[in-house]
């Protein structure tokens, strides 16, 4: 039954929620919630992401806080727990690299990237987010839900547009064009 959920896409396994559920973010109404959930873990980091962050940290502690930047400073922005890599929260809360435009929290990595004074956009967790990877011999993808994203699944209604779609830019980042046309593909079977 679990594996009927699932979609093969070049070795990567797609639950089909992803291609079935309406979703676009709407920072009007949740505040930009998935950088600031109460969580003993933050948004998982790849080990290869640390030095492009630690590369262009000088640039994204131009958008931070300083209070951020001081947490960043004395204690780093990721830290290993056994369940893997992850980037530090400040009070099991926001992301450290947390900015805020008026009362909507952004991401300063991405910020600094949109005004190209970086390459690295964010980590590909963030830029994925609803959908997550779980490892099993090969990548998972599933979709994350949670009651902050509710406007979102109201927003995807309304523009009549899946998770796959709405993650198009980050799934194409990590699997490629030729991999993202065969998922889509998939769906319109």
């Amino acid at each position: 039954m679990l594996f009927n959920n699932l979609i093969d896409v070049d070795n990567v396994l797609v639950r089909k929620e992803i291609l079935t559920t309406k979703f676009v973010c709407d920072l009007k109404n949740c505040k930009g919630a998935c950088c600031t959930f109460e969580s003993d873990f933050g948004a998982p980091l790849e080990e290869n992401e640390i030095n492009k962050i630690e590369e262009v940290l000088d640039v994204i502690f131009e958008y931070l806080s300083e209070e951020n930047v001081n947490e960043i400073k004395k204690s780093g922005f990721y830290e290993f727990k056994k369940e893997g890599l992850f980037i530090k929260s400040i009070d099991q809360r926001e992301c450290v690299f947390v900015y805020y435009e008026g009362d909507i929290a952004k991401c300063a990595i991405e910020k600094a990237f949109l005004d190209k004074k970086i390459n690295f956009r964010k980590p590909i967790s963030c830029h994925l987010f609803p959908i997550r990877i779980t490892k099993f011999g090969g990548d998972i993808l599933r979709y994350e839900k949670f009651s902050q994203c509710e406007p979102a699944l109201e927003m995807g209604k309304k523009e009549d547009k899946s998770i796959a779609e709405f993650c198009k830019d980050s799934l194409i980042r990590l699997y490629g064009e030729k991999w993202y046309s065969k998922l889509m593909e998939k769906n319109s079977r």
